[in-house]
């Protein structure tokens, strides 16, 4: 089972979901006209001007947090550092690439789940994927069949192997037993998860901003203690990606492997095109979708272009000492990057490095849950229905932390890509909503006015956008509380 298991990921993930990915993302860097970088600027300003306490709702920042929860997890500092051991320092090069082309992928999918959005009963708001491809392309069964993958995916599976990941570092680095670990989790888990949407937004807001700026300045001490040996670090990862020097290209697969191994760990670290985040996006109490689309683009730039480049950095300065291309297993991925940090700082770094780990993970838990009650909600679940899968969600916290989860990972493999593919395929057909929105908001600025938008009678649009949350005369966070049905 496990043989065919593995066949079948790497079917998907090396012959078809990468060359997919990339060409939704360079056909939506094209049209949009490379909103990446002409609005890239906008893009900051609007998470610094966003509020935190929006009626109605979460603010945009919260939920740029939240979707930054998900994206930002062991995979930056393990994922990382797997690539570069099976594909070299050039796979970092190619990550950056996919990153960039992903930045409009992430701006079309937030910004169609801000547009199809709908207005929750306690007067929050819920989207994503499956929203949109019911009430877009007029399809339930399609928006079922992609909520149950996300459910299985975010909700239960990935939730397993974070938790893991948390449990196995603690055993290998402090010795503190799985089963403490897995108490430890729960606790710290329930009251958050069984707090709903919001309340893994305020955690979210406060908690991963926080780790990943420490993780960010850790990285920056490295940096400015080898500042000689920068120059040589990314003369590295260029030499690596073009395949100029094959001694730095990781193993016997050379340029090859540096794209694929950079290619998939970069798009499932940012997971742009993969209909996780616009769940995050769609919850935002914006003025205009383009701005929670331009803040969720953003994020894919944090998590790649910053937090994991901060992860080859600290790998690639550490020297032969630490690192030499091809001669490091891939299951030391994570092992790999703490002892960079301990060969350049000292023994005292395991501690911390062992935070780190436990808040991405743990974050990662956080935001994947949110994903997961969105689709619940799609599909119906609520009340008591609702409260024994937080439960269910929560015994999976508590036994990833102690089960070995090789093939429940690679299901989670299989289900994700299953995912992006129709998710891919949806915003594709829904590529005019998001491009005659970006004409609104670019129309608003050039007018020098703040861009609201209206969903009905707009004929930057292909119709009127059902229901009544961007209605003509209606403000965020003025419509009253109305059903999810």
């Amino acid at each position: 089972m496990q043989a065919v298991i593995d066949w079948l990921t790497d079917a998907l993930y090396s012959y078809w979901l990468v060359y997919l990915l990339v060409g939704v993302g360079l056909w939506f860097t094209v049209r949009t006209g490379v909103v990446q970088v002409r609005l890239f600027p906008a893009m900051l300003r609007q998470v610094l001007s966003s509020r935190s306490d929006a009626e109605g709702g979460i603010s945009s920042f919260q939920a740029f947090a939240v979707g930054l929860a998900s994206r930002v997890g062991t995979g930056n500092i393990a994922g990382v550092a797997v690539a570069l051991t099976l594909g070299g320092p050039g796979a970092i090069f190619w990550m950056w690439v996919v990153a960039l082309v992903g930045m409009a992928t992430a701006f079309v999918e937030a910004t169609l789940a801000q547009v199809f959005k709908v207005r929750a009963d306690d007067g929050s708001y819920r989207g994503g994927p499956a929203y949109y491809i019911e009430r877009g392309l007029g399809s339930r069964r399609w928006g079922v069949v992609f909520a149950l993958l996300l459910v299985f995916t975010f909700g239960f599976a990935f939730n397993m192997v974070q938790a893991n990941t948390i449990a196995v570092t603690f055993e290998a680095s402090h010795g503190v037993p799985v089963a403490w670990t897995a108490v430890v989790l729960v606790v710290l888990a329930a009251p958050v998860l069984f707090g709903g949407v919001r309340r893994v937004a305020r955690v979210a807001e406060l908690a991963l901003p926080l780790m990943a700026g420490a993780y960010l300045l850790l990285a920056l001490v490295v940096v400015l203690l080898n500042l000689g040996a920068v120059p040589d670090a990314f003369g590295q990862i260029l030499r690596g990606a073009l395949g100029l020097d094959s001694a730095l290209a990781g193993t016997a697969g050379g340029i090859l492997a540096a794209v694929l191994n950079g290619t998939k760990r970069g798009l499932f670290s940012n997971e742009a095109g993969m209909g996780s985040a616009p769940n995050a996006a769609a919850t935002a109490t914006v003025s205009h979708p383009a701005k929670q689309g331009l803040i969720q683009s953003l994020g894919v730039f944090v998590d790649t272009i910053l937090v994991c480049s901060a992860t080859a950095l600290l790998v690639l300065l550490a020297g032969p000492d630490v690192y030499v291309p091809g001669a490091t297993g891939g299951a030391e991925g994570a092992a790999l990057t703490s002892a960079a940090v301990a060969h350049e700082l000292g023994g005292w770094t395991t501690w911390l490095m062992s935070v780190v780990v436990f808040t991405f993970a743990f974050s990662s838990v956080l935001g994947n849950y949110s994903y997961a009650e969105v689709n619940l909600t799609f599909l119906g679940i609520r009340g008591r229905a609702l409260t024994a899968l937080r439960t269910l969600v929560l015994a999976a916290v508590g036994l990833g932390s102690l089960l070995a989860l090789t093939t429940v990972w690679s299901l989670a493999d299989i289900a994700m890509a299953l995912m992006a593919t129709v998710n891919l395929v949806a915003i594709l057909l829904l590529s005019r909503w998001a491009l005659g929105t970006l004409a609104d908001y670019r129309a608003a600025r050039a007018a020098g006015t703040d861009a609201r938008f209206v969903g009905h009678g707009n004929a930057l649009l292909p119709g009127d956008v059902p229901g009544d949350v961007w209605a003509p005369g209606v403000r965020d966070g003025a419509l009253p509380a109305r059903s999810l049905g």
